[in-house]
């Protein structure tokens, strides 16, 4: 920023974003937000003060020049916008759809000090979007190749980044993913109103021009392990297969027909097309009415989902929405189409049909006590108040764990207590030699965007190790152990 220029007069009030009406979106699977005009992001674009010391950056875990890209808009050069945006974010339109830029960059926003912070993720997804809307998507010019081959397992937020990362350093990449289609959590775990699979399609061909290629149906662990990998000729491998082992509640009845995952019911809503049944024979049982317990984001989509479907949707959650996970936008999104939000509940028993079919829940009810160590107030059952709540199907969204195909499959592959994997979170270094990790399957289920940034750290460390320039915690290129379960 320049100091001498005048200080700008601060405009409070950020541009609202349009909508489909409730009425109308809570009966189809079309994007809820539609998205910035030209004029609209000009205006929320021109909100930006140019701070001389900018914490947007900060707080972005993939470092990008926040106040670059929001200028090129205010200067109506959208497509450098996109450009500028794509020198550290291969996944804009996605990132600015799907990450919580309330907890990252807007979060420190200094004009969020006085009024709304800029609008960062929705000017991010207008530009991006533009760029599409206009097919004139470019691809820098990439180093001269350096003979050096990486694996990546998994094609989720952190598979995707660190491809496109090492793609632009010059190394041969291979991403392979498990399914019959590219994306993990982008895929089968957001649903179509809220990331159309076009967009995700659009960024992952951006990665096929980054010369990056892709091999599918192919399971890690079953068809090739990792060590086969390092055998066959790879110089390294990234693993980032996520987070999709399902929690559940430890009830009794959890096995009764009609009780799913929020996994599995995310999987076949996305990857069986069930929302655009009858058009495809793989609908999604719901009945007449659907409840769906926790209040993370992961919730609020089962729950708009089901709501779809044709079925009344119910959240139930244990505490109170202040203590709810799940963003504001989509807390109140599901509100407005109809959800039903019941707080301080929680069931206890699943009740079936005599035929084995979900036909209730028995919940009881709950109230706060001391935080926990989540620094969340406890919820504590009321003796003595239990109810009986007439459901047809449970989707049970309470979180989720590690996969743990591939570390089960590989020696000297450390994981933690919880399964996930053992890995330095400077570099993704894990404790076998040659391997890396990031996301989810380290951290076990978080965002998108804190995967992307654990998988940009490792690129960098993939990158010096490839050019035997790294010096681990666990190991280095020269050093003749291979494990820190070795020394």
């Amino acid at each position: 920023m320049n100091s001498d220029k005048p200080k700008k007069k601060l405009i409070l009030e950020r541009q609202k974003m349009s909508r489909q009406d409730p009425l109308l979106r809570s009966k189809n699977f079309k994007e809820v937000a539609l998205g910035y005009t030209d004029e609209e992001a000009v205006v929320e674009a021109v909100r930006c003060i140019d701070c001389k010391k900018p914490l947007c950056i900060d707080g972005c875990p993939v470092e990008i020049d926040i106040p670059g890209f929001i200028r090129l808009i205010q200067q109506r050069d959208f497509l450098g916008s996109a450009r500028k945006l794509k020198e550290k974010n291969s996944l804009p339109a996605i990132c600015g759809r799907v990450c919580p830029q309330e907890d990252q960059c807007e979060k420190v926003c200094l004009v969020g000090r006085k009024g709304d912070p800029i609008a960062i993720g929705r000017l991010e997804r207008f530009a991006a979007d533009y760029e599409r809307r206009i097919g004139n998507v470019e691809v820098p010019k990439l180093p001269a190749p350096s003979g050096k081959r990486v694996a990546v397992v998994g094609s989720g937020p952190a598979g995707l980044t660190i491809a496109s990362d090492l793609a632009k350093m010059g190394h041969d990449v291979t991403i392979f993913e498990a399914l019959h289609s590219i994306g993990g959590v982008l895929r089968y775990g957001i649903p179509e109103f809220r990331l159309p699979k076009a967009v995700l399609e659009a960024e992952v061909d951006y990665l096929r021009k980054l010369g990056v290629k892709i091999e599918k149906s192919f399971v890690v662990g079953r068809l090739r392990l990792l060590d086969e990998f390092l055998m066959d000729g790879f110089d390294a491998v990234f693993v980032g297969t996520g987070a999709g082992l399902p929690y559940f509640m430890g009830v009794p009845g959890e096995n009764l027909n009609g009780v799913y995952s929020a996994n599995e019911f995310l999987t076949r809503v996305n990857l069986m097309k069930a929302y655009l049944f009858p058009d495809y024979d793989t609908p999604v049982v719901v009945g007449k009415k659907v409840a769906v317990i926790g209040a993370g984001n992961t919730a609020m989509d089962a729950a708009r989902c089901a709501l779809r479907l044709g079925a009344e949707s119910h959240i139930i959650y244990r505490r109170s929405r202040e203590e709810a996970p799940a963003r504001k936008e989509e807390v109140e999104n599901a509100q407005e189409e109809g959800v039903q939000f019941h707080f301080l509940a929680a069931p206890v028993d699943v009740l079936g049909t005599p035929d084995g079919w979900v036909r209730a829940l028995r919940l009881i009810r709950m109230e706060l006590g001391e935080p926990d160590d989540s620094g969340r107030r406890r919820p504590v059952p009321v003796k003595g108040s239990e109810t009986e709540f007439d459901v047809q199907t449970v989707v049970v969204a309470v979180g989720q764990g590690p996969n743990p195909l591939v570390p089960s499959t590989t020696e000297k592959l450390e994981v933690n207590k919880k399964g996930c994997i053992v890995a330095d979170p400077a570099t993704g270094e894990t404790t076998k030699k040659g391997v890396f990790a990031g996301g989810d399957i380290v951290t076990g289920g978080a965002t998108v965007i804190l995967a992307m940034g654990a998988a940009r750290k490792a690129a960098r460390a993939i990158d010096k190790y490839l050019e035997g320039e790294f010096e681990g915690k666990y190991w280095s290129p020269t050093a003749s152990s291979s494990s820190a379960l070795e020394q």
